[in-house]
Parts: C-alpha cells; structure tokens; sequence
C-alpha cells in the first residue's frame, strides 16, 4: 500500500523539492536556458562537482529538470527545465527581487552592481 506524505502546509512540500543552498541557483541558471554541467559547475563556483551532481539527480527525479545525453565522446549531458519546472519562474524571480532590495537593504550595495539577474530575462 502506497503511504501518503503529509504536510503542515503546502510549502514544506515546496521546500522538499527546491530547497537546500543549490537548487535554487541552478533553477535560476536553468530559466536562462539549457545548460551543459561544466556550464553549471563554472556558473556557481563554490559547489563541488558531487554536490552539483547530487542536486541535479534530486531536481531530475522530482521531474523539475531534464537530463539529455548525447552519444559522443567525450559523454555530453544537458539540462533544462521540464514544463514543471517552468512553473516556478515566477517564483524565483520573486526569490530574486527579493534578495536583491535585501543585499540593497543589508548591505547598501545598489542593485546595478549585482550580476544581472533572471529578473532581466
């Protein structure tokens, strides 16, 4: 018999499938377009290479990216956002307005400074 999760409230089963340091950041990246993982890996350069391949497997088994491997040599492999996963653009780019009026708020940088955002795209 299948058990059914329960949740308090809606977004913890939000924060099971996006939330941790890195899924965000590479729902973000991916928004932009498809992405190769050493476009990725260069992209955010404080995750290590089993991290990053961690949280792409967990994203691709909750069906938030997909994963194309191409039959060459060297193996190339691909990630986009599914149909799903585009879904949530409108949440990270409230996730990225935010942050930016707090980095704003916090550290009094303007937010011309920051690396464009998604908010851009």
């Amino acid at each position: 018999m299948l058990q059914i999760k329960r949740y308090n409230i809606p977004v913890e089963a939000a924060l099971e499938v996006i939330g941790g340091k890195w899924k965000v950041v590479i729902l973000c990246h991916l928004i932009l377009g498809t992405r190769r993982t050493n476009q990725l890996k260069k992209l955010m350069p404080g995750i290590t290479q089993k991290m990053l391949t961690q949280q792409l497997r967990e994203l691709e088994s909750d069906g938030v990216i997909e994963r194309k491997v191409y039959n060459q040599v060297p193996p190339m492999v691909e990630y986009t956002l599914t149909e799903y996963g585009s879904s949530l653009k409108d949440i990270l780019d409230s996730l990225c307005k935010w942050g930016e009026n707090h980095i704003v708020k916090v550290h009094g940088i303007n937010h011309d400074l920051l690396e464009e955002s998604i908010l851009n795209h």
